[in-house]
């Protein structure tokens, strides 16, 4: 294949063919890519980018895929995976830097060593820090945003800007990134001093709430729907009776009712059959129609 080919003669990252992406998402679900890429630094990045957009080649960014479905078809073009060859930490005065590819995980573990706070309300979320700007990831009543100071990212032709907290535009579950097509390469977080004890203690408490009101034994893509105005998405999808409700290995989650858990063998389709079903009862219950929190990637296939 030409461009496998000529991708992996252009840059240093890892470049392969016909790579399952079950694997790369927290649903373990979705189809091949037809062309993955994981880049080793900024200029990869860049270089597969122009690549990309010269050719007209269909490209599609991931992390740790924690918030994704993909069609069981896959992805036709280029993924690109941001992930532990671009997750640098730094810490400095006052600040966190960190790669897109940095889990969350990893950079409150640094954060505590340091004695840096203000993350630890990022305890238990699954994603790396470039999806999880791009949606203002939140738990625990905080949102990324909140602590982001500036992020760095590139555009569809390769350009580095800078942008301010201002200019992210955060808002819930959202940010100006999801309307401009810019990739987050890396973001500056905010943060003061704290005891390494105190973090630990609050991070153990966030985890311990987590694991009590969470399917945590289950892969799954965490909230499958945004919370509409005034409620809360999980506890329509309870009262509408859609708990416990089944296609396949796809079950709504009797401990938590707005997730949807893979119990071992379930497709996108399943997943994706379900959450219509769904908004179908909620609707039918309550005249709202819930709105996917989880981003839909590839060729789905029609569902009445």
């Amino acid at each position: 294949m030409a461009i496998l080919r000529d991708l992996q003669a252009r840059l240093s990252g890892r470049v392969r063919s016909s790579v399952s992406l079950r694997k790369h998402t927290t649903w373990r679900v979705g189809g091949p890519a037809e062309i993955l890429v994981e880049p080793t630094g900024i200029e990869d990045l860049r270089l597969v980018l122009q690549y990309a957009r010269e050719r007209g080649i269909p490209l599609t960014v991931v992390g740790n895929g924690s918030n994704l479905l993909i069609s069981d078809q896959g992805l036709n073009g280029i993924v690109v995976k941001l992930g532990s060859e671009m997750s640098r930490i730094e810490i400095g005065e006052g600040f966190i830097e960190v790669e897109a590819g940095a889990k969350l995980a990893n950079i409150l573990a640094a954060a505590r060593e340091a004695g840096c706070g203000g993350l630890e309300f990022m305890a238990g979320i699954p994603a790396s820090v470039g999806g999880a700007v791009a949606m203002n990831a939140g738990a625990n009543g905080s949102s990324i945003g909140d602590r982001v100071l500036e992020a760095t990212v590139v555009d569809l032709d390769g350009k580095i800007h800078l942008r301010s907290h201002d200019e992210l535009g955060f808002g819930y579950r959202t940010c100006a990134l999801q309307d401009t097509p810019a990739i987050v390469v890396s973001v500056k977080f905010g943060c003061f001093p704290k005891s390494a004890a105190a973090i630990r203690a609050e991070v153990e408490q966030y985890l311990a709430r987590r694991k009590q009101t969470q399917p945590l034994e289950y892969p799954s893509a965490g909230s499958v729907f945004r919370n509409p105005p005034g409620g809360a998405a999980g506890r329509l999808i309870e009262l509408a009776g859609a708990k416990g409700m089944r296609i396949g290995d796809a079950e709504v989650s009797r401990k938590h009712a707005n997730f949807i858990v893979n119990l071992g063998a379930a497709k996108s389709r399943d997943i994706r059959q379900l959450m219509l079903q769904v908004q179908k009862l909620v609707n039918e219950h309550t005249g709202i129609w819930l709105e996917p929190e989880v981003k839909l990637l590839g060729k789905h296939e029609a569902i009445e």
